[in-house]
């Protein structure tokens, strides 16, 4: 099998949580863990050297903003903004250890030296864009409360989504939950959050990037991505959706209406009108503005309609107080800048400060995101792929230079991450939110039943690469049959039942035939060739970060290792050429392990007084036991104690 080919360096991203809530299964079990195994198994595969894994607390935006304000409300929370942020960054960070997610950084955008590193980051990012001609200065309109007498931004203003076929009633100013994107003045029914009254509209000046003038070339890269065999498919035709024409859904009855006023809408085309379907009709502008003049004239005339997914600017800057300082461009002052757009460039910000910690020069960061032999993986939710990918891309692109960028950046020059995006992870069958009816389990709280590698093992299982699938939990699952097991556990056995009787079994015969010094010889051909071929089809999974075939590759390799221990551990006579074997499975199971269960692979090691870079390093993926020791005949093992145990339960599962 051709092996694929890694960078020589690698950043692994996790997408960053907002600084007003711990964090729930979600953010572990549908992007955190996956990032920490890809970046574990990174070390192991290129070198632990090559390889940053970073993330960090989101702590700008109206939602921190929003949470504080309630806090101090209804709590009596007398604490500033920045402890507020800096409880929520630490209580995130504990959970994250607890579950064993191995970042070399976890910083804060708002906090301490990475605030500092960020801000600078920003004012770098944003110039870059300006002097390159991608930004623009627009004058829009924004919610104001004239009860509270304030401006209102973000989720300061909620109501119904404008697109077409979206249902969602948790519309923010120009955002819905769902991740559709909208000019502010198309939400439907707002309200203030501030008052429950409803907002009017005033005049404010802001920067947007010019999103709107890169459809093709997201068309381009969109069509390149979707040939990659590490892109997953659902990053493509997600992006593909944000690139249709500026067209407006017109409810059937309003026919007539259209036909009255058409003069008087911008030019523009529409379907056929004589066998309307699905109980609408399409017009179709030829830019964004024309679409946006047409909208009031619909409304004034009382039709009924919804926007489709288009690309429309992107605001980069707001009036926010709590947000990262703009730089000042053009004598717009005090402007802060919006808090999705400075996050896509956080972990930049958060590269450039891990280095900073570590004492290396000012531009180490560049070899991880800028030279060609380097990559970026970035581990996210289907509902951030929209800004992951239809914003982000383009304006990294537009840090190359003046003129229209190329989706290849030369070498020099920021390199477009790889998204590797999850279907959504439902709990209990229904999609769970901290802000909807349905709320999800706090990640903290699951390890009151679990352990963290019982629980690592499931989430990779889930198949979130593919659709989305539903978290079932036992205990907190009241209509669960009593005489089933818990789905939950089903590959956490794997490794505390299966492989832990394996490397129990092995270690006590070679205690009990050999005193504990490892057999030596050749292993058996058709058990080298099960193993070489286990660790190919797994590095291959990798490539692709398909995480859930990685675990079916070790699922089929330990149990038929753990039916070859079975069959010969009792057979005296052959227990040397048994143990050969067993103790090379063992090796293979425990390298392919290792991303998934740390804890337990490395006590592994530790036990076969081996050294650990050795044994986990790819260098030597297809080299015996016996090329990592010094005397390959006589090397002892460490005394396993009896009942010791490689692989733990949870102590509430311990009858």
């Amino acid at each position: 099998m051709d092996r694929p080919i890694f960078p020589k360096r690698a950043i692994v991203t996790g997408g960053m949580p907002y600084g007003n809530k711990s964090l729930h299964f979600g953010h572990i079990g549908g992007m955190f863990v996956h990032a920490d195994v890809y970046a574990r198994f990174l070390r192991d595969r290129i070198g632990k050297d090559n390889v940053v894994f970073v993330s960090g607390t989101d702590c700008y935006g109206s939602p921190i903003a929003e949470g504080y304000r309630k806090k101090c409300e209804n709590e009596g929370f007398t604490g500033t903004i920045e402890d507020y942020v800096m409880a929520n960054h630490n209580t995130q960070l504990k959970t994250l250890k607890d579950y064993e997610v191995s970042l070399d950084i976890f910083g804060a955008s708002g906090l301490e030296d990475t605030k500092e590193v960020h801000q600078e980051e920003t004012d770098e990012f944003i110039t870059a864009l300006y002097k390159n001609g991608w930004l623009e200065k627009m004058v829009t309109k924004q919610f104001y409360d004239t009860k509270c007498d304030c401006f209102l931004n973000g989720r300061q203003v909620i109501g119904k989504c404008p697109i077409d076929g979206c249902q969602s009633e948790k519309a923010y100013a120009d955002e819905c939950d769902l991740g559709h994107q909208y000019m502010p003045e198309e939400l439907i029914d707002p309200k203030s959050t501030l008052s429950n009254e409803t907002p009017e509209m005033r005049d404010v000046t802001n920067w947007y990037f010019k999103l709107t003038e890169c459809n093709d070339l997201l068309g381009e890269y969109v069509d390149d991505i979707a040939q990659k065999r590490n892109v997953r498919k659902i990053v493509s035709e997600t992006m593909r959706e944000s690139l249709g024409k500026p067209v407006i859904y017109v409810r059937k009855e309003g026919l007539e209406t259209y036909k009255k006023i058409a003069d008087e809408l911008p030019a523009h085309e529409h379907s056929d009108l004589e066998n309307i379907k699905q109980g609408s009709f399409t017009i179709e502008f030829k830019t964004l503005k024309d679409r946006e003049k047409a909208c009031p004239i619909l409304t004034a005339n009382n039709i009924r309609y919804r926007t489709g997914k288009t690309l429309v600017p992107l605001r980069l800057t707001g009036n926010i107080e709590w947000g990262v300082k703009a730089p000042s461009l053009e004598g717009e002052e005090g402007l802060t800048v919006w808090v999705w757009p400075e996050s896509l460039w956080a972990p930049i910000s958060f590269t450039k400060a891990y280095f900073k910690r570590k004492g290396m020069p000012d531009d180490e960061w560049k070899k991880f995101w800028c030279d060609k032999d380097a990559g970026v993986f970035q581990f996210i939710g289907q509902d951030n792929i929209y800004f992951y990918g239809v914003a982000q891309m383009p304006m990294f692109m537009a840090q190359q230079g003046k003129g229209m960028p190329s989706i290849h950046p030369e070498n020099g020059q920021l390199q477009l991450p790889t998204l590797c995006a999850n279907h959504h992870i439902l709990f209990l069958d229904k999609k769970a939110s901290s802000s909807g009816s349905i709320k999800p389990p706090m990640a903290a709280n699951l390890l009151n039943y679990y352990t963290a590698e019982q629980l690592r093992a499931h989430f990779l299982s889930l198949a979130l690469s593919n659709k989305s699938v539903s978290f079932m939990p036992k205990p907190l699952n009241p209509e669960a049959p009593e005489n089933e097991p818990d789905p939950v556990l089903a590959q956490g056995n794997l490794f505390t039942n299966v492989l832990n009787r394996l490397v129990r079994g092995a270690f006590y015969s070679c205690q009990k035939y050999f005193n504990g010094v490892l057999p030596y010889g050749e292993v058996s051909p058709e058990v080298k060739e099960a193993g070489e071929k286990a660790i190919s089809m797994y590095e291959m999974f990798m490539y692709r970060t398909e995480l859930h075939q990685v675990m079916n590759v070790l699922d089929s390799y330990i149990r038929n290792s753990s039916k070859y221990w079975a069959k010969n551990s009792n057979n005296e006579e052959t227990m040397k050429q048994t143990l050969i074997d067993a103790f090379y499975m063992i090796r293979v199971a425990t390298v392919l392990s290792h991303p998934v269960v740390p804890t337990g692979t490395e006590k592994t090691v530790e036990y076969l007084n081996v050294n650990a870079d050795k044994f986990f390093s790819w260098d030597n993926i297809f080299s015996s036991i016996y090329d990592l020791v010094e005397d390959k005949e006589n090397h002892q093992l460490k005394e396993l104690k009896e009942k010791e145990d490689f692989y733990y339960k949870h102590p509430s599962q311990l009858v």
